[in-house]
């Protein structure tokens, strides 16, 4: 019979994958090789799924909280975090989004490999499937971070984002921005369908906004996409 258990490697991490839990791909490896944190941070790993990015900030960070809907996910990163020796340094929670984060409770990094692809009801309805699915345009997930997160950011913290340009990357530049926040595209890999590409946000900075005419993008908008472009 076959396990129900997989195992992978990343660098010098040895990490199971339960059976319904999301396995990290080219998305995850794009925010894992963009992943950098500072010995006193304390890192929001939101969706963890294996643990793989919350044990990666906890190697330095001075504490990471995993958060994932999936039950089996949770067990999986407990598991994961215990294997690695790191268990003290990642706090790990059973919630959707932000519901199991304390009201004052902020953080110099957010990082979320979101569920971005264009998908139907019935593909959200499973725990494999809220891994990924992201409603008819694939923002059902993503615009809820993007309203929520900016109220746990430190002054000075950031948010790495991964998404799909399947889920109009440039629509989550321009609510950024309209959020008083720097955002750009640090980092995109191209497979067999899409591009995905790693968003970061930089938390409130004042602004001037400029208005612009109908139909006409932003400025933070236009060298995202310039930047992205050679994706293509």
């Amino acid at each position: 019979m076959k396990s129900s258990i997989r195992t992978i490697r990343y660098n010098d991490l040895r990490l199971l994958i339960f059976r319904n839990v999301y396995e990290p791909a080219e998305d995850t490896f794009l925010a894992a090789d963009n992943l950098i944190v500072n010995e006193n941070d304390h890192v929001l790993d939101m969706g963890t799924g294996c643990g793989i990015l919350a044990i990666l900030a906890a190697k330095k960070a001075k504490q990471a909280v995993a958060v994932d809907i999936n039950p089996q996910a949770v067990r999986c990163a407990r598991k994961n975090a215990e294997a690695n020796k790191l268990a003290d340094k990642v706090d790990i929670r059973r919630g959707d989004l932000f519901q199991p984060i304390r009201r004052n409770e902020k953080f110099n990094l957010i990082v979320f490999n979101a569920p971005y692809l264009p998908s139907t009801t019935m593909e959200t309805q499973s725990w494999l499937g809220r891994a990924w699915a992201g409603g008819p345009t694939g923002r059902q997930t993503l615009d809820r971070f993007i309203n929520e997160a900016p109220h746990h950011l430190r002054k000075k913290g950031r948010i790495l984002l991964v998404q799909s340009c399947l889920a109009d990357f440039d629509n989550t530049l321009r609510k950024f921005h309209s959020l008083g926040f720097e955002a750009r595209v640090v980092a995109f890999k191209k497979v067999a369908f899409e591009t995905i590409v790693l968003i970061e946000a930089k938390s409130f900075i004042p602004t001037v906004r400029k208005r612009t005419r109908r139909g006409e993008k932003s400025e933070v908008s236009r060298v995202a996409v310039d930047q992205a472009s050679g994706a293509n």
